[in-house]
This record gives C-alpha cells, structure tokens and sequence, in this order.
C-alpha cells in the first residue's frame, strides 16, 4: 500500500512538471491576447522628432486621427524637432513598452542616423517595427527667380562655382541631407549645407531667397508652392517621375544615370512591446492604408501608401541601414 501511494504521488509530480511549461506558455499567450484587447487603454503618444507641418508631421496626424477615431482614445502628437529626429528617438527608446509610445521614423532616422553618428544615446535595437506608411520622393527645388532652369543647368553652376552654391535641408542624418551628399560625390560639385530643424524653415529660406540656393528635401511640403509657380522642381529622386508633377524629370533623367534617394515613415515602438498590440496596430494601420479615400488624400500630398507586415518593415529598415550606409562611407559625412 505504502509503494502504490508514492507511485501515485510520482506519477502525479511527473505529470505536473510536464504540464508546467505548457500552462506557462498558455498563460503568457492568454495574457499577450488581454493586452491586445485592452490596447489602448489611455492616451497613445506618438512622437515625431521633426516640427509640425512636415511629411512626417502629416502623416503621424493621418495614422493618429484613424486610429483614435478607430478605438476611442486620445492619440497625442508630441513633436520634439532636433538632431535629425535623434531626440525624438532618444525619449521613444526610453518610454514604457506597453505600446501607448510609439514614433513615426524615418529612413533618416533609422536608416541613416545610426551610421553617420558615432555616439548615439539609442540604437535600432532599441525599436520593434510596427508598420510601414507611406514614401515619397527627395525633390530639387528652386526658387522660381533662379537662372536654373534644370537640374544639369545647376551642375553646371556648381562646378563653375565650387562651394558657393548651399543646399538646404531639415536636419543633419535626413535623406534630404544624404541625398546631397549623394548628389554631390555622383555630380562631382562641392555645394555647402545648410541644416535646419524642420521643412518648414528650408521652404520659408527657399520662398525668400535669403540663403539656400536649393532645396533637397521631401517632397510634399513644396508642392502647392510648385504649382503654383513660386517654386521650380528640377529633378525628383525616384526611379520613375511622380504622378503629381508628371513633367518634372527624375535625376537619371537629369543626367545622374543610378541616381536614387527617396523617403519612407512608418511607425516604431520600444523593444519589448508584446507582439498582439503590435500587430493590432499593424492590422488597422493596413485597414487604412488600404482606403482608397486615403490613397487619394496620400497622393495629393505625393506620398505612396506602403503598408505590410511588421516584419516587411523590419526588412526595409535593415536593408536601408545598409544602403546609406555605403552612402555616409563614401562621402565621408559624419555628424559628430
């Protein structure tokens, strides 16, 4: 009788250690799936590391307005401009990784940023991708007074005048600064940057011909000054022309044969948030994207819905580190 009762109490001990790691598995997956359900349960934060009005801005406030109409909570913009979206960075990297932080990056960003500073108080570890949003081209913009006419118009004056001529762009470490450097190994000019805080202030010093003699940028804050004459686009950084300035050539069209710089956002959270309120904000983030109202709002302003899974946007960002990376290399850039 003595041996059957511990035979019984072995078999019950071996059955409750082999059941164990499947409860703790069930347990974690029942409370990934109530975090997702309760997401979100307060105000969101999604910080933008540029001032408001640029592309970023823009689309940081589509994605918001849609998923706080969506879920019934606040969605807060908290734009902190500064070292080409580091500092920005710097406080998302930082935040609770619960979800209710989240950034809208940039190929700047994270995909620029960590090879052309040295010293970074955040790293692309710090984030877990979330979705991609939208791209758009990097443009050159003149003022419409200027004697260029054409992107290789500009070359020419460039070359004629080395390092007199400055471009303008939001930042140190944003495509638009890298698309310069780009622009100036491939063209073989010596043009002096000029860094500002934000879109914003490079289009009002192009309006005013107070400084920068051209822009390169992202494209959807110069459009309305484009069609309406003020402004002249020589060249767009795309493979293929944009549809919403169709007569505008692209820089290999220009004269730059490889020639390629374009922007992209999506939106990143802290390493660490749980997968179920990731790919809850990644479904509806699709949902929306996939809205023909907003293709057509995203095409006004010359983006292009992207879209995906969170890991297609963690490709992209691994793959661009990569690419301007070889960029920063080669030119020498560096931001330290």
């Amino acid at each position: 009788m003595r041996n059957r009762r511990a035979g019984l109490a072995v078999a019950f001990l071996v059955g409750s250690a082999v059941s164990a790691p499947w409860s703790a598995s069930a347990l974690a997956q029942g409370q990934a799936r109530d975090a997702a359900a309760d997401f979100p349960n307060r105000s969101v934060r999604f910080i933008v590391g540029f001032p408001p009005a640029g592309t970023t801005d823009i689309l940081a406030r589509v994605v918001a307005q849609h998923l706080g109409d969506r879920w019934g909570q606040t969605f807060v913009i908290d734009n902190r401009p500064g070292a080409g979206g580091n500092i920005g960075a710097e406080l998302a990297a930082r935040a609770n990784p619960d979800g209710h932080t989240m950034m809208m990056t940039t190929a700047g960003v994270s995909g620029i940023n960590p090879t052309l500073y040295r010293k970074l108080s955040w790293s692309p570890k710090n984030f877990e991708a979330v979705v991609a949003v939208g791209q758009t081209p990097n443009a050159f913009v003149v003022n419409a007074s200027a004697p260029q006419k054409t992107l290789k118009e500009f070359i020419a004056a460039a070359r004629a005048n080395p390092g007199k001529l400055v471009f303008g762009a939001p930042g140190i470490g944003t495509t638009g600064h890298l698309s310069g450097e780009l622009f100036k190994t491939m063209a073989g000019v010596d043009l002096t940057f000029a860094a500002f805080k934000g879109s914003a202030m490079v289009l009002s010093d192009l309006m005013t011909s107070s400084g920068i003699n051209i822009a390169i940028d992202n494209l959807p804050p110069y459009v309305p000054q484009i069609k309406s004459g003020k402004l002249r686009a020589l060249a767009m950084g795309t493979p293929k022309r944009t549809s919403i300035l169709p007569d505008v050539p692209t820089v290999e069209e220009a004269g730059l044969p490889g020639y390629l710089a374009y922007a992209w956002f999506g939106l990143v959270t802290p390493r660490g948030t749980p997968k179920a309120v990731i790919d809850k904000v990644n479904a509806e983030t699709n949902k929306l994207l996939a809205l023909p109202a907003t293709q057509a709002r995203l095409a006004d302003l010359a983006i292009d819905a992207m879209g995906g899974s969170a890991a297609d946007f963690n490709r992209l960002i691994d793959a661009e580190l990569k690419r301007w990376g070889e960029v920063v290399r080669k030119s020498g850039a560096n931001a330290d």
